[in-house]
């Protein structure tokens, strides 16, 4: 009997055991942290064995296979012992899609990717497709796999996702576009991030679509030497150089793909901005790709409702708006946030800084933020870049402390933004806890 171990038991770890288990694996799963209450009975439920706290190496370094947590680096110690056993470790991802021949559509890119794939997936379901959501939202892949098959999946991918992913091959591959993220993870070397975002192309064939931003540079460089088997996809919001697949033109959004041409308003798609006229794009794109009528995707793209945490609009108070935008984790999707305000803002930045150069947002809050709250332990960094750039700078130690500083700060006519270029591991859990607690306080304000 082939031994499976998982190293992680949250979504993705617990998901690819019980598809172990129910395939016939001797499965054993091992978290060094503490595995939240659900997982523990899911596992429990399937009779799996498990442990947290703890890795036991001696039940570990006998797997005959190792699907690894995407939060766990290649460089941690006991994934170092693992491949110097010559134990192959590859991710949940990878092993789902070895059990199913379901369509699969695959998103990635520094910023928007959550809300493509959420956008897609609601055309999709519009449509009337049986739909499953994957990847870094929704539910395990290889938990739907294993015990509620879909006839499609939607799945977003990160680059960490990615990294252990080898003949796993989409139907469907979308880049968004690649912006310095996680470089900490990538031995601060772009190139190694980028080559991590283009293997969502590898394995693709003639029958497959690579979608993706024909303006982004790093990607068109990359574009250069790529070797994509699939059929090229790109979009673009100015000039086409070539033929585009999704083009923007006085103000009217032209698809042509899949031997089908229709268009769409501008001002008829429900996310605005720049940013979010290219995950319409994009998803607008998967779906004609896919087959489904343009009518259906015309209605999907002008009824869709923001995601969480992405420039989520939480209450007008005294004249001023507050908006969510906690998932904003690097400097580009704060510029894309920024770029979208139409009032005077009090932009709220900080948290764990993953190697951010904040020049990239510098005219942009000049021109924009007449107050800036620094919310994080250590905001020093944050003050040597942009202290005399702004009126107002000040900092702040808690989500409450913050919100009290914002509203003293802002005034009739002006936009409280939470876009905090940072991740959130300083102060919160995650960027969900930073988003839900700011929604919170500002709601509970009188």
């Amino acid at each position: 009997m082939k031994r499976i171990v998982i190293l992680g038991g949250g979504e993705s770890g617990a998901g690819a055991a019980v598809l172990a288990h129910v395939k016939g694996m001797d499965v054993f799963l091992s978290d060094m942290g503490h595995i939240a209450p659900k997982y523990k009975e899911l596992l429990d439920k399937y009779n799996i064995a498990w442990e947290e706290g703890h890795h036991t190496e001696e039940k570990i370094l006998n797997a005959d296979e190792i699907i690894k947590s995407p939060g766990i680096p290649l460089t941690a110690p006991l994934i170092v012992k693992a491949q110097q056993a010559g134990i192959p470790i590859i991710s949940e991802i990878e092993y789902a899609g070895r059990y199913t021949n379901s369509k699969m559509v695959c998103i990635t890119g520094s910023n928007g990717k959550t809300t493509t794939t959420m956008l897609t997936h609601h055309i999709f379901t519009k449509a009337g497709l049986d739909t499953g959501l994957a990847g870094n939202v929704g539910n395990s892949l290889a938990l739907q796999v294993a015990v509620d098959p879909h006839d499609y999946y939607v799945i977003e991918l990160s680059s960490f996702q990615l990294d252990n992913m080898y003949d796993f091959k989409a139907d469907v591959a979308v880049l968004l576009n690649i912006t310095p993220d996680h470089l900490d993870r990538y031995d601060h070397k772009m190139e190694n991030y980028a080559a991590a975002k283009f293997r969502i192309m590898q394995n693709m064939t003639a029958a497959d679509s690579f979608i993706y931003w024909q303006d982004d540079p790093i990607t068109a460089a990359h574009m250069e030497h790529a070797q994509c088997g699939a059929q090229l996809m790109p979009f673009t919001a100015v000039e086409p150089k070539g033929q585009c697949a999704a083009r923007l033109q006085a103000g009217v959004v032209t698809f042509d793909a899949a031997g089908k041409q229709w268009s769409i308003d501008r001002d008829r798609l429900a996310l605005k901005g720049v940013h979010n006229l290219y995950n319409s794009m994009a998803a607008g794109l998967s779906a004609t790709i896919m087959g489904i009528d343009p009518e259906v995707i015309k209605q999907a793209l002008a009824d869709f409702q923001a995601v969480e945490h992405r420039l989520e609009f939480v209450r007008t108070l005294d004249g001023v708006n507050w908006i969510n935008d906690s998932k904003a984790t690097n400097v580009n999707s704060t510029w894309y946030a920024l770029d979208s305000m139409t009032q005077p803002v009090v932009l709220i930045l900080g948290g764990k800084d993953k190697g951010n150069d904040y020049t990239e947002i510098e005219q942009l809050v000049k021109d924009k933020v007449r107050a800036l709250v620094c919310m994080g332990v250590d905001n020093t960094k944050l003050h040597a870049f942009f202290d005399g750039k702004v009126p107002v700078v000040e900092d702040a130690r808690s989500i409450q402390e913050c919100v009290d500083k914002c509203r003293a700060l802002a005034s009739e006519g002006m936009t409280v933004l939470l876009s905090p270029c940072c991740a959130s591991f300083d102060l919160f859990k995650s960027y969900e806890d930073r988003g839900r607690q700011f929604k919170q306080c500002v709601n509970n304000l009188k």
